[in-house]
């Protein structure tokens, strides 16, 4: 079979399964750099450039989508898709408005001093949306509601063209019903460097949102470094693991494989278990399930990079996954709920047999823009806090100010800034 089997592996050893990748790190900076350096310097012409020698297409200079192929666009798609759209649309606007319903209060600190915050919304933002093998419009849904919500001023929206130098009529409606109306023609590291320096079509913005391959996210992080542009988070190739155990279908368990080994090449696959012989059943699913979807070529060629892992317990195997820290993790074991409250690290958690990563990719409600390669053990996945900035606010009357003069004066003294002190007692 594709994919590597490991038999209860020492704990010393386990680092070996948490890397992702086996790609050169290094050969993919030096290319990477390379392409934001020449962006930086010669705006359209890099971009015309690079796209005709990565993506076959020579743009001619029309690399932003005109009003007339947005509204083309609902001509091109079923109404079945719209009505899916629709359903998938009201699931993650629900979840994502319920998250900026918190009211937040002025305080009174101590009489005389109030202190509050406000969420102000980031006024440029930009949006990479992946369009190589597969047109990715459900991440403008996840990137795209959130802005929204919260009235971000200008969203830019760059993906690759196809290879008819066009962008799918899935995105472009699905952009289109949103509102999002600034939509560019390039992909690729070019495309992030566009939005953080600007060119002479595509303007430049304050954060960069979106998944993408290794350059895409090598070229995130880069930009990340540079004053004034942001990044919402390393979100490289995707990535699944599955917690199970005996109680689970095999069939659930390899439809769920094949559904993350189809994104791409690089895509990471994991189950963790604690039995041989059920191991068993879940490979011979694989089997017959792997020649039935289109995709089965780029599916074996993940899988052979992907892995499972028999442990002795699942005390053992959660211990494990939040080691590992995925991008997704189904539970699909017994009592999933009481493995779910011992998860640690993880994007996205889900739960039981009924709750396949899909359901989160697409129309649960919940964000499918999530850390991977580890991240997950210190960033989040996207939400609407992503999109604004909280700036805090301080009233201090007088007798506020006395109120803790003292305290700041200690303080002040004691970190020998003792201009911190006269800016207290002057007004005194």
């Amino acid at each position: 079979m594709y994919i590597k089997k490991f038999f209860y592996p020492d704990k010393k050893k386990w680092n070996f399964f948490f890397k992702r990748s086996t790609e050169n790190i290094y050969k993919i900076k030096n290319i990477v750099e390379s392409i934001l350096k020449k962006i930086k310097i010669s705006g359209d012409l890099a971009l015309n450039y690079y796209t005709k020698k990565l993506d076959k297409i020579d743009l001619k200079k029309k690399i932003k989508i005109t009003e007339k192929e947005l509204v083309f666009s609902k001509n091109y798609v079923s109404n079945n898709f719209k009505k899916a759209i629709q359903k998938a649309y009201d699931n993650i606007y629900l979840f994502h408005y319920n998250q900026i319903c918190e009211k937040y209060k002025i305080l009174d600190i101590l009489p005389g001093i109030k202190c509050w915050k406000r969420l102000i919304p980031i006024e440029k933002v930009g949006f990479y949306i992946p369009s190589g093998s597969a047109p990715l419009f459900s991440s403008v849904l996840m990137l795209g509601i959130p802005a929204k919500l919260v009235n971000c001023k200008k969203i830019i929206l760059c993906t690759p063209p196809n290879k008819n130098g066009s962008i799918h009529p899935y995105i472009l409606y699905t952009a289109n019903k949103i509102g999002i109306k600034n939509i560019y023609k390039v992909g690729g590291a070019q495309a992030i460097a566009a939005m953080a320096f600007g060119t002479e079509t595509i303007p430049s913005v304050y954060k960069i949102f979106g998944p993408g391959n290794s350059y895409v996210t090598m070229a995130k992080q880069i930009i990340s470094q540079n004053k004034g542009i942001s990044i919402d988070m390393p979100a490289g190739p995707s990535e699944v693991a599955i917690l199970a155990d005996t109680t689970a279908n095999p069939k659930y368990i390899a439809a769920d494989l094949l559904s993350q080994a189809e994104h791409s090449i690089d895509s990471n696959v994991l189950l963790v278990n604690n039995s041989k012989n059920w191991t068993k059943k879940v490979e011979k699913e694989l089997k017959n399930q792997l020649y039935r979807i289109p995709r089965k070529d780029i599916a074996i060629k993940s899988l052979k990079k992907s892995k499972i892992i028999i442990l002795s317990n699942l005390e053992l195997g959660i211990e494990f996954i939040n080691e590992y820290s995925p991008e997704h993790l189904i539970i699909n074991c017994e009592n999933s709920i009481k493995w779910a409250k011992l998860v640690k690290n993880a994007g996205s958690v889900f739960i039981g047999k009924f709750s396949p990563e899909s359901a989160g990719d697409y129309a649960s409600g919940t964000n499918h823009i999530l850390p991977t390669n580890t991240y997950a053990r210190c960033f989040s996945g996207l939400s609407v806090e992503d999109f604004v900035k909280k700036i805090t606010f301080q009233k201090l009357n007088k007798i506020g100010l006395k109120n803790i003069s003292k305290t700041i004066k200690t303080l002040a003294r004691a970190e020998g800034l003792i201009a911190h002190e006269r800016a207290v007692t002057i007004r005194l």
